[in-house]
């Protein structure tokens, strides 16, 4: 199975594995899936690393991200045009950029995103939790 991680699904594989749900810890870590981080949940974090007391971490975010990637076994999703032209086509149902995003990604990789936003699941496309 292919899995895109939504941001926080990236940050507790990373820190906090018990915040994920029972079936998306074992999906993750199951060797035989493709789990992919985008470069979106990278932005986002560090966005959410400058603001006081939102996201603390002990490293630069770029360290951080390659480390729990490399650490952990996950690729990296790749973002083109293509993949963003989705945008136009999604309702508005959610306001987070970083989550349309990859939705759009999730989509166009055929991916199912890993996510506990239930919001999500009102767009076509699969979500794993």
């Amino acid at each position: 199975m292919k899995l895109l991680l939504d941001t926080c699904a990236f940050l507790w594989a990373a820190d906090a594995p018990e915040r994920l749900s029972n079936a998306a810890r074992t999906a993750v870590a199951a060797r035989e899936n493709d789990v992919l981080v985008s470069p979106v949940s990278a932005w986002e974090i560090h966005l959410k690393s400058r603001k006081r007391g939102i996201l603390r971490l002990d490293r630069p975010v770029s360290v951080f991200v390659r480390e729990a990637m490399a650490r952990l076994g996950f690729g990296e999703a790749t973002l083109n045009c293509e993949a963003l032209a989705y945008l136009e086509r999604l309702p508005d149902v959610h306001g987070d950029p970083f989550d349309r995003v990859l939705i759009c990604q999730a989509i166009h990789e055929d991916c199912a995103l890993v996510t506990p936003d239930s919001q999500i699941g009102r767009y076509p496309v699969r979500v794993f939790w």
